[in-house]
Parts: C-alpha cells; sequence; structure tokens
C-alpha cells in the first residue's frame, strides 16, 4: 500500500518539527512537506497533493479557516485541525468544522513538544481516519474533533452495571444520542429538524473540554429547541437538548417521575470523556423502554457495548447507516454486536425521534 501522503501547516518551528517526527515513526505515513502558512502550502500542493492536511487555525498571512475554505472549493481533502485549548480557540475551531475539517487535535499553549510527543496515537489515528474518508461527505457533514485520552477501560469505571429492568412508571421520554467523528454537523441536521415538543435529549459528542460550551450554544442559535452544556442536576424535558461537557461523563438519573442529568470527574471510558458508554448505560439503568438510543457516525467503538445494555433493558436503539456516516465504526460496531434494532439514514433519524414521542415532524 502507498503511504498517506500528509502536509502540516502550522506557524510554530516546534510544532513542524514535533508533528514530522512523530508521523514519520509509522511506516504507512509519508510528510510530504511541514511549511508554516496557507501560502507556503499552495505552491507545496501544486508540485503534489497531499492526502491528508494538518493545519493550524491562527496564522500569518492567511488564517486556516479561509484556506480550508479554498482547499474545498478546489479539491475537498481531508483536514485535521490541529488548535489551542481554549475557548476562543474552540469557536474559531468550529468555523474550521464547518467548512469542512474532519477532526481536531488540540494543543496547549505551554508544554507544546511534550503534549504532542504524548498525544501522537491521536494525530496518527486522526490522520489515518481522514485518509481513508470520502472527501465529497466533508464539505455536507464536518465531524467532531478527537479528545487526547489514554488507556480503555469500559463504563464500570464510572457506572456498574444496570440490574434488571429499569423504573417505568413516568410518561417522561428520552433520547440518547452519541456520536464522535462527524458528529458535529450531522447533529446539526438532526437537532434543527425538530420542534419544540420533542422529547428531552441527551447527547455524548466526543470533544475536548472548552469546545463543547460554543458547540452547544452555536446550535442553540440554530435550532427551534433549546440546546445547552449540561450541568448537574439539569432536567431532562420536552424541546430541551443537553450535551455532555467536554472532560466530563454525563449521566441520566431518576428524580420521582423526572428524568436529570449528573455530571462527574472520573476516567476516560473507551479512552473518552465524555463516553457514549456512560452515558447510554446510565440510561438503560435508569429509564430502560423509555429510552430512544441512537448511535451516530464515529471511529471506534464507544457506545455499542451501552446501547446494547440500552436495548436489552427494553429500549428502542437505532444506528446510522454507512451510507451517511462520514466514519461508519461506532455504528458498525454496535450492529455487530446485536444492540441495533434498525438502521436508518441521517435524514430519517428526526422523524424517528418523534415517533417514539408518538409525534409526527
Amino acid at each position: 500500500m502507498k503511504p498517506i501522503r500528509v502536509l502540516i501547516v502550522d506557524d510554530s518551528a516546534v510544532v513542524r518539527q514535533v508533528m514530522t517526527a512523530v508521523l514519520e515513526r509509522d511506516p504507512g505515513v509519508r510528510v510530504l512537506k511541514a511549511v508554516s502558512d496557507p501560502l507556503f502550502a499552495m505552491e507545496a500542493m501544486k508540485k503534489e497533493w497531499p492526502d491528508v492536511v494538518v493545519l493550524d487555525v491562527e496564522m500569518p498571512r492567511m488564517d486556516g479557516i479561509s484556506f480550508l475554505r479554498k482547499i474545498m472549493a478546489a479539491r475537498p481533502t481531508p483536514v485535521v485541525i490541529c488548535s489551542t485549548l481554549t475557548e476562543k480557540g474552540a469557536t474559531t475551531t468550529l468555523q474550521a468544522m464547518e467548512a469542512g475539517a474532519m477532526a481536531i487535535v488540540t494543543k496547549p499553549r505551554i508544554g507544546l513538544k511534550n503534549f504532542l510527543e504524548d498525544a501522537s496515537a491521536d494525530l496518527l489515528a486522526a490522520v489515518r481516519t481522514a485518509a481513508h474518508v470520502d472527501p465529497r461527505k466533508l464539505v455536507a457533514r464536518a465531524p467532531a474533533p478527537m479528545p487526547a485520552v489514554p488507556a480503555k477501560l469500559n463504563a464500570d469505571a464510572v457506572l456498574a452495571a444496570p440490574t434488571g429492568l429499569a423504573m417505568a412508571e413516568t410518561t417522561d421520554r428520552v433520547v440518547a444520542i452519541g456520536t464522535s467523528t462527524g458528529g458535529t454537523q450531522a447533529l446539526e441536521a438532526v437537532l434543527t429538524t425538530l420542534p419544540r415538543t420533542c422529547p428531552g435529549i441527551v447527547v455524548v459528542q466526543h470533544m475536548p473540554e472548552n469546545f463543547t460550551g460554543p458547540f452547544a450554544q452555536r446550535l442553540n442559535s440554530l435550532c427551534e429547541v433549546e440546546v445547552r452544556e449540561a450541568a448537574s442536576n439539569d432536567r431532562v424535558m420536552p424541546g430541551r437538548v443537553l450535551i455532555a461537557p467536554g472532560g466530563r461523563h454525563m449521566l441520566l438519573k431518576r428524580s420521582g417521575a423526572q428524568y436529570r442529568v449528573e455530571v462527574v470527574e472520573g476516567p476516560p471510558v473507551n479512552r473518552h470523556r465524555p463516553s457514549v458508554d456512560v452515558l447510554f448505560r446510565s440510561v438503560a439503568r435508569y429509564a430502560g423502554r423509555n429510552a430512544l438510543g441512537v448511535i451516530m457516525t464515529g471511529m471506534g467503538d464507544d457506545g455499542a457495548a451501552g446501547l446494547l445494555e440500552m436495548r436489552q433493558a427494553g429500549a428502542l436503539t437505532l444506528g446510522q447507516d454507512e451510507a451517511s456516516c462520514v466514519v461508519y465504526g461506532m455504528p458498525k460496531e454496535a450492529a455487530k454486536r446485536g444492540a441495533v434494532a434498525r438502521e436508518i439514514g441521517l435524514r430519517a433519524i428526526p422523524s424517528e425521534i418523534m415517533a417514539f414521542a408518538g409525534q409526527r415532524i
């Protein structure tokens, strides 16, 4: 197989040096060039077009978003954003993802060299995944960022497995959605279609800390439903969407006849925090057949075990189909385990959510 050709665009010489060294440790990756800004990148791309671009956002002469738009207009190509882990950086990076970027590798303002060394597995995973994505899907649906997290644990690290059927004596309904790579625009496509009468929704989108707040605010400005970053004791109620904060897990809890969420610290599960498995397990435990679980586009297997627990607890479970996924990883693994009752396209998900609540769009 031919190596994955990568172009690095970053104004930091340290970042360029470390990223080149990290990527070229993998014999399946070849760094074509590492340049300091988009104008130099354009010259390099005239000679040889890369399979993947690793791109900074804030650079001299031309910002990363403007360059990204040029790439997508000329020849759609998978782009991995390398962005600082700040709220301001998060807002700008989300704009880049709207323009078609595929994933985020976060970098701090200090301790950069050590951080990039520690995050080398995540950087390589992002590049390898990007190289196998159909670029035509990236223009319509930008994927989610990839947090850098350590060894793989399961949901037992945060919450014990459900025992028996969940309490069912309530009219409240809960929709639990889990997604990762490709999820930012996929969620936008779903949530902007829903009316205020939709059932309460809880979401885990794999995102680093500081990114979920601006992401929720942006969705809130676009949607008829209320979208907010979740806080402990927030009620799950019709017309409200709660998004798990980056860097923490979100669990569903039962309070009388009402459902609320709890935001907790804890180790990464399936290398993610927040983890879809943690949310889905809590939904299986406290909502059971009062819940609908939806697993959407994403790399890896987070959510597959939790969705199976939901199905075993009596919940309706759906998986996004391969044709509409940017990365058919999480839904595929869930289907392999028997967790998915039905696979459906992205456009059909809002109707299924409303049908679950006994309504129609």
